[in-house]
């Protein structure tokens, strides 16, 4: 069990080093979570109605880089492979939410046809 207490010694150091609060980018992470989830339903709802999704979209990308904002205000001395990866991260997250966005939306056009 004594690595449990190595791994968090270890895993909290990195925020002295960097400047960052481990804690307060993992929360913000998480917190983040349900908004962004609100956010892409309501890109879907837009849709179905046929209203404007710009606002549930920029909501939707707020919530999604919200802590890696944090990460790259806060940071001090980061590496730059680090924000290689947030980069790349997002790249594929980005891809992954729209394709559930754009499933989603045919599930409803779908159901609406029936």
């Amino acid at each position: 069990m004594e690595w449990i207490n190595d791994f968090q010694i270890w895993f909290m150091s990195l925020g002295d080093a960097y400047g960052v609060n481990p804690i307060i980018f993992g929360a913000i992470y998480v917190g983040a979570i349900p908004f962004f989830t609100l956010s892409i339903a309501w890109v879907v709802r837009n849709y179905r109605i046929q209203q404007s999704i710009v606002l549930p979209v920029l909501s939707a990308s707020f919530f999604f880089v919200s802590a890696y904002l944090y990460l790259i205000i806060a940071g001090e001395n980061v590496p730059l492979w680090v924000y290689g990866v947030v980069v790349g991260m997002l790249a594929y997250g980005g891809w992954s939410t729209l394709r559930k966005v754009k499933y989603k939306i045919n599930e409803v056009e779908e159901a609406d046809e029936i």
